[in-house]
């Protein structure tokens, strides 16, 4: 967040367009969340509504990906604002990516959290 919030409020920036990818953070995992609540447990992880979910889940990271570089060529944004909310995109994906990780393992002593 730190690294999206510098793109838009640094001096030379001053825009604050690529703060709308926290809209994607909010929503990325949300589809995941339905499905396993959703699913049946004889399906497993190979069910149609967990593909699904994945696949939604997937358009909404490209599209945070894309967003700060389309507002870029475009001419909205600096390509260091671009690159700034880029590296925060992969901070934050990476977060949420470990965090369904860790929270998903049956035989860890994380799960009796």
């Amino acid at each position: 967040m730190t690294f999206v919030i510098l793109a838009c409020a640094l001096p030379q920036y001053k825009l604050w367009w690529p703060f709308f990818v926290v809209l994607f953070y909010i929503l990325s995992p949300i589809p995941t969340m339905i499905a396993r609540r959703s699913g049946n447990s004889a399906g497993g992880n190979n069910s149609p509504c967990m593909e699904a979910a994945v696949f939604i889940t997937m358009g909404i990271l490209v599209s945070s990906f894309a967003l700060p570089i389309v507002l870029a060529r475009a001419g909205v944004i600096f390509w260091g604002a671009c690159y700034l909310t880029l590296a925060g995109n992969i901070i934050v994906f990476l977060t949420i990516l470990g965090f369904f990780t860790i929270f998903d393992m049956d035989d860890s002593d994380y799960a009796m959290w």
